[in-house]
């Protein structure tokens, strides 16, 4: 199964009003990232033990590790968690730039150094969301 089918699988796979908020949100950051490279984790670990819930990732940059090594990962992630929705934007140093930048503006979420949490679209701003996930895309290219 290619990476848009395992996408839109996983996405049909949720409940209401979760499928109908992550479709929204995938279309929406297709549009805003049109040549993004889209990719697909299941959640899995290399011997197939669930170790985070899926993942859908948009963009690439690489990732640098403190011990010199460095993989290529996607630039923002969205993932449905127990109580909703995880847009993760990865990449940024500052983990204070986030909150103080889109906490006060973005609606009903919680925000952590890499992570905007909400539970439908409805509870928060999504041109707020947009421009915090067109602002982390920028500063990871």
């Amino acid at each position: 199964m290619n990476i848009p089918e395992q996408i839109k699988d996983y996405i049909a796979s949720q409940p209401e009003p979760k499928r109908s908020d992550l479709e929204s949100l995938h279309k929406q950051l297709l549009k805003a990232l049109p040549k993004c490279k889209l990719w697909f984790l299941d959640g899995k670990d290399e011997k197939g033990k669930i170790v985070t819930n899926p993942n859908i990732g948009y963009g690439v940059q690489t990732l640098k590790y403190a011990d010199g090594k460095s993989k290529e990962f996607y630039q923002i992630g969205v993932s449905a968690n127990t109580t909703g929705i995880s847009v993760y934007i990865m990449g940024i140093a500052d983990k204070k730039y986030l909150p103080e930048t889109y906490g006060k503006t973005i609606g009903k979420a919680t925000i952590t150094g890499y992570r905007i949490k909400f539970k439908t679209l409805k509870d928060i701003d999504s041109n707020t969301l947009l421009a915090a996930i067109r602002d982390g895309v920028e500063k990871t290219t």
